[in-house]
């Protein structure tokens, strides 16, 4: 509702579109709905635990339907009236008549429109006094921390964190027996890691074994934490195996998509090194394998790429191409039909070198179905007992010591009935309340569950989520009901979600943060609740991606349905069709039935559009939606540039995100669409912009080429200081010589926070080469906290030492290209969390020089595929003869560093010594060729090394990497090791 008063006060700001009298008709609504807003804000703070009876409902949601029917008036009113007939003082008569003239038709319709919304606004005032609407009352010991509302100022997050795998509670002795079912019985080492020296006589009495297969089935009910199990096993004991592969099923019945994914996981640890590495005695580098490595990795074709579509049918055959040979570790998470568990169970193949299955249920069935072999077992997982639901409920909390033990009582825990998933709600419930005494908590408790009884029952969690979700903000409530436009089980983007809030209107200004930063807050506090779960991490030490656990999902969808927040078409949920109109529609997958079911809904009203699959599910194949003003099609089959016309009569569009589609060129129309905020057009082949995209002044986020690729995004010619003004986001441009290159006006984006430029080749000392410099120090000065520069020849590399202001309070730093030695400025960013630079920068003199670098969270030294230049070998070779063959990490510096990266197809010898990186927490190593790497025991805080090699690496890698991780296995302290394959 906050979205519509300011757009009812921007509507009486303009008087001259006004019809006489239509002016009361919205100053009354907009009063009305002012009131309103202040109602059911007093409703939501005084809100009993159990939620509001069927009236109060009931009239809720009326106010909500005739808000929505308002907006839609307002913008239907500013798109069609949306010029000032402005003029000279001297005309100004005339050009007012002529214009009242003009519009007279369409003003008049909208009078029309708002004399009725008026009338209903009224009568919805009048029903709640006729029927007995109470006004709010004091929830009886329900004191939220929202009833002030939320304090975004003071839930800013400023922790770094790197997202890791918990250790799941109160399971360690069933972890155990399960980890020596996971292990295969025969102690091989996989086929593409053999002993330089030749197959050993041991490795050929494992082959000539029975091949040792298994299916391990976790059964229990829904959020007892057989998915945190399950994938406990994967990540420990997944490197044991050649190839693994994890997929969630659910109520699916695409096999065909299941397979897809499986074998999309597979293939790149399929094919066997050929290379045959010499020994070598990890000290010395010679420039001959330097040049040998970067030049085998130049992109070429992968003899399975063209294999990963197809037919069921194809997908099978090519999955007992891959896995026959090869020793396999599978996890199917959460199935619902032991006839799906069959479909999967009769195309993986038998593998001659072992494999384990890992499937999750909630059904006995199912279970009993994987059940064909003396190898095959079944666990099922009970609830917490003992002193774990404490342990677990104190852990996910994280409250202090002295607070829990003086203010959190026993029962708080105990009414979860040990269900894990319940205790972690629960304790992000506590988590956000860190002022409530004892006696408030004990009251919740007692609200919950009446004190004869002793603990929730299964049906009790939907209970716990319904006390946790009225507990929370008011805007924060609609944040997470946003959240079921998403499939269950999918791994979402937090900037896609913060972004897609923004454009809905749900997000603005406050405590003097900017949207951005109040969206990061919010989002933020979500995972504080324990709402999502953060999945994967980004460079910064921020949330990259995250999940929705799918109970907690399914109560959000159930809440989203109840109020016509968002309506899901396909997926798991059984959502029944809106009674009235649609305003956000999701469609997630579905087959004819859900296709008649969208024939008879009322998409005139759809303000948020989200397609997951073929463009072929909406009905007509077509977008000619009015209203909308967000457009997710992210990764949909069958968009073609003729659709892209129809998405540009979207007038009234803020948020378009075609990444990941097969569209190849943004037509000249996109210039009508004004209010369009943020446009994605990552990963499609689009390589220009028109023009006419420099007429969007409201334009913030321009997102556009391919970061793996660095295929660049060009900039429109007219792209001049009187344009989007408010752009924020400028990412995946090219600047190159040429007439038609503007750079002279990037001067103007003050307001830009991020500039990533994919592809730079601008001649040193020409104009081009002196506007950029200028630039980068004048907007340095202002927002710029992210500068991502690749640069092809590496002269503007070179000579961003004599910048005479340097750009000082950047977050995040990128420079690729042929960089010799670092920026002499580098070490002055005191407020730089994130570095990455090319691999020509590596020396330990380098990184002696970065350790001082006193808020640096990640370090990554790369080498991207644009870059794979001989030349570079030369560059490398001498950096290492500068350093004496290795690169040493000594004590002191980097005492923020939490996350160190290498990826380049040869890594050399790299030496810890005593007390070097004290906080260090991953290590990340992507390489074609490995030399060396020694002294990870002095590295005290590390937790994860992940070593990632190529599929054509050479055998002595290969074995040498099975050794570390076979080594670091033996070690119940040491850090854990994860081996992965790759290709390129």
């Amino acid at each position: 509702m906050s979205s519509l008063l300011s757009k009812l006060g921007g509507l009486l700001a303009h008087e001259y579109a006004l019809i006489r009298r239509v002016r009361g008709d919205i100053q009354y609504i907009n009063d009305e709905m002012a009131s309103m807003q202040a109602f059911l804000g007093d409703l939501s703070s005084a809100a009993a635990p159990q939620g509001h009876d069927r009236r109060l409902k009931d009239w809720m949601k009326q106010i909500r339907d005739v808000t929505y029917d308002i907006e839609d008036c307002v913008d239907d009113f500013a798109h069609r009236l949306s010029h000032d007939p402005g003029g000279d003082v001297c005309c100004a008569f005339v050009v007012s008549n002529v214009y009242e003239l003009w519009t007279w038709r369409p003003r008049r319709n909208i009078a029309s429109n708002i004399a009725e919304l008026k009338v209903r606004a009224q009568q919805i005032g009048e029903r709640r006094i006729r029927y007995g609407v109470e006004n709010p009352k004091n929830g009886g010991g329900h004191h939220g921390g929202h009833a002030t509302g939320f304090q975004a100022a003071e839930n800013q997050q400023t922790r770094l964190e790197i997202v890791g795998t918990k250790k799941p509670v109160g399971v360690e002795d069933d972890m155990k027996e399960l980890g020596v079912w996971v292990s295969l019985q025969q102690q091989q080492q996989p086929v593409a890691a053999t002993s330089p020296h030749g197959p050993s006589s041991s490795s050929s009495q494992a082959e000539a074994k029975k091949p040792d297969q298994g299916v391990l089935s976790i059964v229990g009910f829904g959020g007892v934490g057989k998915t945190t199990i399950a994938t406990a096993l994967y990540q420990k004991f997944g490197d044991q195996f050649d190839c693994r592969a994890m997929v969630t099923v659910s109520q699916s019945s695409d096999i065909e998509a299941i397979l897809r994914s499986i074998l999309s996981q597979v293939m790149p640890q399929y094919k066997d090194g050929n290379d045959q590495q010499r020994s070598s005695s990890g000290i010395t580098l010679e420039k001959n394998r330097l040049v040998a490595a970067i030049g085998s990795l130049w992109p070429k074709g992968h003899p399975g790429d063209e294999q990963s579509g197809g037919s069921t049918l194809e997908i099978t055959q090519n999955l007992k191409k891959h896995l026959e040979e090869h020793s396999y570790l599978l996890l199917v998470d959460d199935v619902w039909s032991a006839s799906m568990w069959e479909k999967i169970k009769k195309s993986l193949p038998k593998s001659k070198r072992g494999s384990r299955v890992i499937v999750t249920t909630r059904f006995q069935a199912v279970a009993s179905a994987c059940i064909r072999d003396k190898r095959d077992r079944v666990h099922k997982v009970v609830v917490l007992s003992g002193d774990k639901p404490r342990e677990l409920f104190k852990d996910e909390s994280e409250i202090s010591e002295e607070n829990f033990k003086n203010n959190i009582p026993p029962r708080l825990w105990e009414i979860c009935g040990g269900l894990p998933l319940a205790i972690v709600i629960m304790a992000g419930h506590a988590a956000c309340n860190p002022d409530r005494q004892l006696k408030e908590w004990e009251k919740v408790c007692t609200s919950l569950l009446p004190d004869s009884a002793k603990g929730l029952s299964q049906e009790g969690v939907t209970k716990i989520l319904n006390h946790c979700y009225n507990d929370m903000p008011g805007e924060i409530k609609t944040c997470s009901l946003y959240l079921c436009i998403f499939p269950k089980g999918c791994k979402i983007s937090k900037k896609r979600l913060t972004r897609r809030w923004m454009a809905e209107g749900f997000i603005g200004e406050k405590d003097g943060l900017s949207v951005e930063d109040v969206a990061e807050t919010y989002f933020n506090h979500l995972i504080r609740r324990k709402i999502i779960r953060a999945v994967e991490h980004s460079g910064n030490g921020k949330v990259k991606s995250y999940q929705v656990h799918d109970m907690v999902l399914e109560y959000i969808v159930s809440k989203a349905s109840e109020e016509n927040f968002v309506t899901v078409v396909g997926g798991p949920w059984i959502m029944a069709p809106p009674s009235n109109k649609v305003r956000r529609l999701s469609v997630q997958g579905g087959d004819s039935k859900h296709q008649k079911i969208m024939e008879s809904m009322n998409f005139s009203h759809v303000r948020s559009l989200t397609l997951f699959g073929s463009l072929t599910q909406l009905p007509s194949n077509s977008l000619k939606f009015g209203i909308v003003q967000v457009l997710d099609l992210e990764g949909c089959k069958d968009l073609k540039n003729q659709h892209a016309k129809e998405i540009c009569k979207m007038l009234l569009l803020k948020y378009l995100s075609l990444r990941r589609t097969e569209i190849e060129k943004i037509p000249n129309e996109i210039g009508k669409l004004q209010y369009l905020e943020t446009i994605d057009i990552r990963e499609t082949n689009v390589t220009e912009l028109p023009n006419n995209i420099c007429q969007l002044d409201r334009m913030v986020n321009l997102l556009g080429g391919n970061k793996k690729t660095r295929k660049a995004l060009k900039l429109p010619q007219d792209m001049k200081k009187e344009t989007m003004k408010l752009l924020r986001i400028l990412s995946g441009i090219e600047i190159i010589e040429g007439p038609s290159t503007v750079v002279a006006d990037l001067h103007y984006f003050t307001d830009l926070r991020k500039l990533a430029i994919y592809k730079l080749n601008i001649i040193n000392g020409g104009k081009l080469f002196r506007e950029l410099s200028s630039s980068i120090e004048y907007l340095g000065g202002y927002s710029l906290h992210t500068l991502i520069i690749d640069d092809e020849s590496s002269e503007f590399l070179k000579s961003l030492s004599a910048l005479s202001s340097p750009p000082k309070f950047l977050n995040a730093l990128e420079l690729s290209g042929k960089l010799v030695e670092l920026p002499e400025w580098i070490t002055e960013l005191d407020a730089l969390t994130k570095l990455t630079l090319s691999v020509t920068a590596l020396t330990t003199d380098a990184l002696h020089r970065l350790s001082k670098l006193p808020k640096l969270f990640s370090l990554t030294f790369s080498l991207t595929l644009a870059n794979q230049d001989p030349e570079i070998a030369t560059t490398i070779w001498v950096n290492l003869a500068h350093s004496d063959g290795e690169i040493v990490i000594s004590a002191g510096g980097f005492e923020e560093l939490k996350l160190l990266r290498f990826s380049a197809p040869c890594v050399p010898v790299l030496s810890f010594l005593d007390n070097a990186m004290p906080k260090l927490k991953r290590l990340e190593l992507r390489f074609s060729k490995l030399e060396g790497v020694y002294g990870i025991e002095n590295l005290e805080d590390l937790d994860e090394v992940h070593l990632r090699v190529h599929d054509e690496a050479g055998d002595f890698t290969k074995f040498m990497v099975d050794d570390i991780a076979i080594t670091a296995r033996e070690v119940d302290k040491g850090p854990r090791i994860t081996v992965d394959q790759y290709h390129e």
